[in-house]
């Protein structure tokens, strides 16, 4: 940090958001600051998917004045911040180690560039790509074409090696060797877009949180062929946004002639530990 010019949390909030706007959030998240003080000195911003106890203690460990999510802390209402409840010891240890929390959800989904680009990126598509759709009037998802037609497995191999690596790897519905060139990307959850993932005539569509219903539904439809889905995981598909937010920020204040550090969390907030009882056999057996 520039020491004659001391940044404030204010300053550094007013570049987050300009270029992740609050109002181009969702009607139903919660974004923005949690707690902090505008006029608190900044000289350490922290990143990370998920403000969980562990992030929060790491982020205090670091000496970090600042901790910037892309999950909301407080996404739904609650009645007491406790420490008997797990929303209450995140809020009590933020306060009390005078570590501010700001939350950029939704607002950093549609952003340009946003959480989609940096999963489009990971994808193998170039920059630029269209939007898939639309969420309360801001553009959602990414479609577009890779460089060169690739086989499925070996499209799921290339997007599983540039994605942080999780217990759980990725979930791929459709044959290995088919051949995929048009692809559509939704950072976290994305099992409510299969209607705009058809219209965009996708080859295979790589979101999270694909439920049964809705992903045999969707396989059904395309009767063997595409769209093929690739469930990569929440925390996987969202926690690239990082980098890209921090060196974003970085750039904001630089023009303001100040700068800040930052670090990029290292643990995995996926709440999944192991996987068992696989059978590599299934892959013979139709998707």
């Amino acid at each position: 940090m520039n020491d004659l010019n001391p940044v404030t949390l204010g300053e550094v909030l007013a570049v987050l958001e300009r270029l992740y706007p609050p109002w181009s959030a969702a009607s139903w998240d919660r974004v923005g600051l949690v707690t902090g003080d505008s006029q608190q000195p900044v000289s350490r911003v922290h990143f990370a998917v998920d403000p969980t106890q562990a992030v929060i203690e790491e982020a205090r460990e670091a000496g970090a004045d600042l901790l910037v999510t892309h999950h909301p802390l407080l996404l739904r209402g609650v009645s007491s911040v406790a420490t008997s409840t797990a929303k209450g010891r995140a809020v009590t240890t933020l306060v009390v180690a005078d570590l501010a929390l700001y939350c950029a959800h939704t607002n950093a989904d549609v952003a340009q560039p946003g959480v989609n680009d940096a999963l489009a990126e990971a994808a193998g598509l170039p920059p630029g790509c269209a939007a898939l759709g639309e969420e309360d009037g801001q553009p959602i998802g990414r479609v577009g074409d890779l460089p060169e037609p690739l086989t499925l497995r070996t499209f799921a191999e290339g997007l599983a090696r540039a994605l942080p690596r999780t217990p759980v790897g990725l979930r791929v519905a459709g044959p290995p060797d088919a051949t995929v060139q048009r692809v559509a990307v939704m950072g976290g959850a994305g099992d409510d877009r299969f209607d705009a993932v058809r219209a965009a005539q996708a080859d295979v569509y790589v979101t999270a949180d694909l439920r049964h219903h809705p992903a045999l539904e969707a396989r059904e439809e395309a009767s063997g062929d595409t769209p093929y889905l690739v469930d990569a995981g929440h925390f996987a598909t969202e926690s690239l946004w990082l980098a890209l937010a921090a060196e974003r920020m970085v750039a904001g204040l630089g023009v303001r002639g100040v700068s800040v550090d930052t670090y990029i969390s290292s643990l995995r907030t996926d709440p999944w530990d192991f996987l068992v009882g696989q059978h590599p056999e299934a892959e013979s057996e139709p998707s």
